[in-house]
């Protein structure tokens, strides 16, 4: 088995674990990390032994995004790369968008490889998080869990889209136009996720599922998988995530992206999400049930 430094791989009793390992940075997803996580999926799916893959994260979170921090994908080479960040305003919008493009190959092996992925959500699901667990074909998730993608307030367009096919599109909007966040129990309310369980038994219920599938010949597993996805595909779902990621460089283009890199850079990362994020109090959505918000903007609970 390949050693890996950002993730953990686990195989037994039918099912790859492959667990993101970057705790200390609440799994944010970098490069590196995305590379093996692409290998180890690949692997998975190469492994006779595995008829499902359990996608989870280490520490409180599931995923908390990408990791922005300057510097962190940048290649150690004096060749000039393409391969800069969101930061380096010598960045082309060609260059950007290969960028995206490259790192989406590395996510896509979610959706494309033969064997069922469950996303065993917990804590934070933001940003990125919910692009890998959207590519995967199943996410259950704690019902305390946090879901959304709060950079499209400020910081581009998802470089994914696989929203509207799970929630259709006026959820996907109201969602994606605030940047505001629902809990795992509202996101299996509007099928963001699967299912929704109490925290302390989530981990079972993505393991019982992985048994009744460790049941099912492999080959057959993948012959429905596949099927449901071409059905995504006709409805033009794989055409679309090469489309968000030249959408998302466009987006990188507005003012209001541009004025978050400034920030970011002059007084750093913290500074510009804690300024980005202050003026929308809790930054939460209520999916059944009015909206009564606090003078701070906090939702105020029935």
């Amino acid at each position: 088995m390949a050693e890996y430094e950002h993730i953990i791989v686990e195989v037994e009793r039918g099912r790859a674990r492959i667990t993101l390992n970057r705790p200390e940075k609440r799994n944010a997803l970098s490069y590196a990390l995305l590379s093996e996580l692409h290998d180890a999926l690949w692997d998975a799916d190469d492994d006779k032994r595995v008829h499902s893959v359990i996608l989870r994260g280490a520490g409180p979170s599931f995923c908390a995004g990408y990791d922005i921090t300057p510097g962190v994908n940048a290649p150690a080479t004096a060749t000039p790369r393409r391969t800069g960040s969101i930061y380096d305003k010598n960045t082309t919008i060609d260059d950007d968008i290969w960028r995206l493009e490259r790192s989406q190959r590395l996510r896509m092996a979610l959706f494309d490889m033969h064997k069922p992925v469950i996303a065993q959500v917990h804590g934070n699901c933001i940003a990125g998080g919910t692009d890998i667990a959207l590519l995967s074909d199943m996410v259950i998730t704690a019902d305390n869990a946090r879901f959304g993608f709060p950079p499209a307030r400020d910081l581009g367009a998802l470089p994914n889209q696989m929203w509207i096919y799970n929630t259709g599109p006026q959820w996907a909007k109201r969602l994606l136009m605030t940047g505001d966040t629902i809990t795992g129990r509202e996101a299996a309310l509007i099928g963001l996720a699967m299912k929704a369980v109490p925290p302390d038994l989530l981990a079972a219920e993505c393991e019982g599922l992985a048994d009744r599938m460790a049941l099912i010949d492999p080959d057959l597993l993948a012959a429905n998988k596949r099927i449901v996805n071409l059905g995504l595909e006709l409805m033009g779902a794989r055409t679309l995530q090469r489309l968000a990621a030249e959408n998302d460089g466009r987006a990188h283009l507005a003012p209001g992206t541009e004025r978050f890199r400034r920030v970011a850079k002059e007084q750093g990362l913290r500074t510009a999400l804690q300024e980005r994020d202050r003026q929308f109090g809790d930054g939460r959505a209520r999916v059944d049930g009015p909206e009564i918000r606090d003078a701070q903007g906090r939702l105020v609970e029935e």
